[in-house]
């Protein structure tokens, strides 16, 4: 996409922050069953993950289930309008707040110690962000995936920190400066269920499949005694808004066992998944990496 079709795009995206939020919703629905037909490579990688997942549920409801996987994916493209450009006291109203959202602020004032966010990629996912900046005092950090268009790789950057005290950092860099950041008492935004290949990764369990998974949030907390809090985004049905659910800490966690944490990590995001399939991220290839002599999944 050149500059300037991306600039078109993006001031798109700035006249659809502007509509109500039901009417984004209500877009978004209807597109992404379209885009569910139209989007074919991406249908069958959905399809195919929800059968390595639930191979027990009828083929039916599967594809049931990745159809309106699009239309939450698709409203969570129009929504991020709201995130980039609508105005923090907008989006204070729009997100709706669960549990101890207060945990990292408290544990650093008593104890010193970093929180790490643990954020699985539900559709929602920018939203727990915000949530994170916007309503609650701790300082963050996360690490992004740099866009090969600069415009884009502008405009995410500008989206994810214009509200409250965030720093990102470059997956390609080093980590050195994240590291620092945490240090001086940051919390850290953590996305830890995507295949990045076999580098610092292990095969995991998920939903019973070998799966490439990060040991780096078990060795990072480990390394910096940080506290680990899941952080689950939920897209709320018509004009709602989101639910961001801010979970108790991880007993036990991390231990000296990175492969054995990670499992532990899995299994958590699985029964998140359980409880909003339909808003996971399924056309993600989570199981591309695989062990050695092992046949391709996609």
């Amino acid at each position: 996409m050149s500059n300037l079709a991306t600039r078109l795009a993006l001031g798109l995206l700035w006249l659809l922050s502007h509509l109500p939020l039901r009417v984004l919703a209500a877009l978004g629905w209807h597109l992404g069953g379209l885009l569910y037909w139209l989007a074919g490579s991406r249908r069958r990688i959905a399809l195919r993950n929800l059968e390595l997942c639930f191979p027990d549920k009828p083929q039916a409801e599967r594809e049931a289930i990745a159809r309106e996987h699009f239309r939450w994916l698709t409203r969570s493209l129009l929504e991020r309008s709201v995130l980039w450009y609508a105005s923090p006291e907008r989006i204070r109203k729009l997100i709706h707040v669960e549990g101890d959202i207060d945990l990292a602020e408290r544990v650093f004032q008593t104890e010193g110690r970093s929180t790490m966010w643990l954020c699985p990629h539900f559709v929602g996912l920018d939203v727990a962000g915000a949530a994170i900046l916007l309503c609650q005092p701790r300082p963050g950090a996360s690490i992004y995936q740099r866009q090969s268009n600069p415009v884009i790789d502008a405009a995410m950057k500008h989206g994810r920190l214009r509200f409250g005290d965030a720093e990102i950092f470059p997956r390609s860099d080093s980590v050195k400066p994240l590291f620092r950041a945490v240090k001086a008492g940051r919390g850290f935004f953590n996305l830890p269920d995507m295949d990045f290949g076999r580098k610092d990764a292990a095969f995991v369990p998920f939903f019973g499949v070998p799966a490439a998974t990060l040991l780096a949030p078990s060795r990072l907390a480990h390394m910096l005694n940080m506290v680990v809090q899941p952080v689950i985004a939920e897209t709320l049905p018509g004009g709602q808004g989101w639910r961001v659910h801010f979970r108790p800490a991880l007993s036990g966690f991390p231990t000296d066992n990175p492969e054995a944490d990670t499992a532990v990590l899995n299994r958590y995001i699985e029964s998140e998944i359980i409880r909003l399939t339909p808003q996971y991220l399924w056309v993600h290839k989570r199981f591309k990496t695989r062990p050695r002599g092992e046949p391709r999944m996609y």
